[in-house]
């Protein structure tokens, strides 16, 4: 039996690595001698930029940077293998998981440190860029980013705007002048599984806002400095990043890099897989199994499952998926592609048992589906 395992990560809990092995460690019970591929998988937030960087053979640099709140941290941006491309996480510069729960504070978060990466990398010479956008505490737009590249944005005093999204209601000029003079010479990807725009109801600040400590008031007030940032923006490129899919990610990063850097997005999940071989290694594959923290509406939205469903399809292919709690009925689910959907939960617990017990559960689901799996074969 030819099993390949494509999980995501558990956010808050296991890495998709860790989440592989563990199914592998379940499976090995039923079936010692299964023919199992590992494939971890990610959708473009945290977690891509290992993905590619291991499935390339390429490296890791390790840069001081600023963190959300302005604190010098150390940062790591990846090399692909081929030497080639560089591939910069916002998440690890700018990153909610860089925060404890009660420094969130997403009017002044900013993605300086971001382009802190960005700039390191075009200055040691790299002019292909992978930007993978998740998993962030910033709601800027992406101005931090470009403050650490050169470009200034002033108030209506000429003066320097300070760090993070609330003050970009302030923002009256944009000077590009001393924008690194690399990035009109390099080109970017965006991996990214959110096509919100930038501005409105299903914008960054009102969808993405609360998940970094935004209060209902704090959401206007950022949505409204976006807005005017966009109007800006577009002012200065003729770009209007407002309502453009895609430019609401990362709390607005997405704007400014389809603004300024020309940049192009990709379904994060589908690049990955195109750089780790997702289609030629799951060929003849019996079984593959899948799975995310949670299945929810969300899901068939570019996230990992949907994406390894439509690619099982094409080589008919039944997908299980194994996620850490289901929030959708059957046939949401039947819709996806899936045969089947379990929670890794066996019944209430609390956050704190769930991601504790999460190795002994995922091991406990692999061997019921087997051997579920094996009665039936016969």
């Amino acid at each position: 039996m030819k099993v390949v395992l494509a999980p995501d990560s558990f956010k808050g809990s296991r890495s998709a690595v860790q989440i592989a092995n563990r199914m592998e460690e379940g499976i090995r019970i039923v079936y010692p001698d299964a023919d199992i591929v590992k494939l971890p998988m990610a959708d473009g937030g945290e977690g891509t930029m290992e993905i590619i960087v291991q499935a390339t053979c390429g490296e890791f640099i390790t840069v001081p940077v600023h963190d959300p709140l302005g604190r010098i941290i150390q940062a790591r941006y990846g090399i692909t293998g081929d030497g080639r491309t560089a591939v910069i996480e916002l998440a690890e510069a700018s990153g909610l998981a860089l925060l404890q729960g009660d420094e969130k504070a997403p009017l002044i978060a900013s993605t300086y440190g971001t382009g802190e990466l960005i700039r390191h990398a075009i200055r040691a010479g790299y002019r292909q860029f992978i930007v993978c956008l998740g998993g962030s505490a910033t709601n800027d737009g992406g101005a931090g980013m470009l403050q650490a590249l050169g470009m200034s944005l002033m108030d209506e005093g000429g003066a320097e705007l300070q760090r993070g999204g609330v003050h970009l209601s302030k923002l009256v000029y944009i000077d590009d002048s001393e924008f690194e003079s690399g990035i009109r010479e390099s080109t970017f990807i965006i991996a990214s599984d959110v096509r919100n725009p930038l501005c409105g109801e299903n914008g960054a600040s009102a969808v993405y806002g609360p998940q970094k400590g935004a209060k209902q008031d704090e959401v206007k007030l950022l949505d409204h400095a976006l807005l005017h940032y966009a109007d800006l923006v577009c002012k200065h490129t003729g770009v209007d990043v407002s309502c453009l899919p895609g430019s609401g990610a990362a709390g607005g990063t997405g704007a400014s890099l389809l603004a300024f850097f020309d940049a192009t997005m990709q379904a994060g999940a589908r690049l990955v897989m195109d750089t780790i071989s997702f289609d030629e290694h799951i060929r003849d594959a019996d079984w593959i199994i899948t799975g995310e923290g949670r299945l929810d509406g969300q899901t068939g939205s570019g996230k990992v499952v949907e994406a390894v469903c439509v690619a099982a399809a094409r080589q008919h292919i039944p997908v299980i998926a194994v996620c850490g709690s289901v929030e959708a009925n059957a046939a949401y689910t039947a819709k996806l592609g899936l045969c089947a959907c379990f929670s890794l939960v066996p019944g209430p617990c609390s956050v704190e048992e769930a991601i504790a017990r999460t190795d002994e559960w995922m091991r406990e689901r692999m061997i019921h589906i087997f051997s579920l799996l094996r009665t039936n074969k016969g």
